[in-house]
């Protein structure tokens, strides 16, 4: 469990290790209250969303698994994740990025807020901006290869930082998107908190489709971003799930193994 910071206040937050993947065990209304009480304060923090793809990835990469772990929130964005939590009793809240952040959008900033985006391409923060007009929008769209353009990856580090946004939305998709927020961490003079938010932003402004709301209840998202793209969804898909089914096996054996332990240390005192 750590403690963070904000607004003059400490409170504690719940973490939960899961997958070799640190959770921040918050509900929904907890992790909107938490980013709230950021405002004003000076600082910044950066938020990350796992889902299985990222679990699947963050196996074999060190560097990236821990920038995940200095994550200020990591937020549980998967119902295949948070369903089998509960099978290891561990029960992890589930916090969609595109909820989260279509709900800043629409009650959480402020007329007048400055919010920096890392976008896909032009027309989403000319989208943006024409849907919030309130808001005080600057972007900045990096070159195609951008996860292996140390000099690009900089250039959005230092533009988030220099602009002193309340906000920032760091929206070109993973693992880019995480390593340009850890970047913006270790800026000097760096301020707001930041959300890599995937295809969110898209979504709010209609530049992509989301899933119809009965095919999110039912678990189904992923297959609607599947036949959305199925040539560049379709390895993802099926390459992450016997990996995640290992993952889910090794907690397994691995909480046996500890309560053994435990049981077995019980013993002999």
């Amino acid at each position: 469990m750590g403690i963070e910071h904000g607004s003059g206040k400490s409170r504690a937050l719940r973490r939960e290790r899961l997958f070799n993947v640190t959770f921040t065990n918050v509900g929904f209304e907890g992790a909107v209250e938490l980013i709230r009480g950021q405002r004003g304060s000076g600082s910044f923090r950066y938020i990350v969303t796992p889902n299985v793809d990222h679990i699947v990835r963050l196996r074999g990469d060190k560097r990236l698994a821990e920038i995940y772990d200095k994550a200020w929130l990591s937020l549980c964005d998967s119902k295949p994740i948070s369903w089998l939590s509960r099978l290891l009793s561990s029960r992890l809240n589930l916090v969609t990025g595109s909820d989260l952040t279509t709900r800043l959008f629409y009650e959480e900033i402020k007329p007048g807020d400055k919010v920096a985006l890392i976008s896909p391409y032009e027309e989403v923060g000319e989208a943006m901006a024409a849907a919030f007009p309130q808001i005080d929008f600057v972007w900045h769209v990096p070159p195609v290869g951008v996860l292996n353009d140390r000099a690009a990856l900089l250039a959005c580090a230092d533009f988030a930082a220099r602009c002193q946004p309340d906000y920032v939305f760091i929206a070109i998709g993973s693992p880019q998107s995480e390593l340009i927020a850890h970047e913006i961490s270790k800026t000097p003079g760096a301020t707001g908190v930041a959300l890599c938010c995937g295809a969110s932003l898209e979504f709010i402004v209609g530049l992509k489709k989301r899933a119809p709301m009965i095919m999110q209840r039912f678990c189904l998202e992923w297959f609607h971003r599947l036949m959305s793209d199925p040539r560049r969804l379709w390895r993802r898909y099926v390459y992450a799930f016997v990996p995640l089914l290992g993952l889910f096996l090794q907690e397994v054996v691995r909480r046996i193994r500890g309560k053994t332990g435990s049981s077995a240390g019980a013993s002999s005192a």
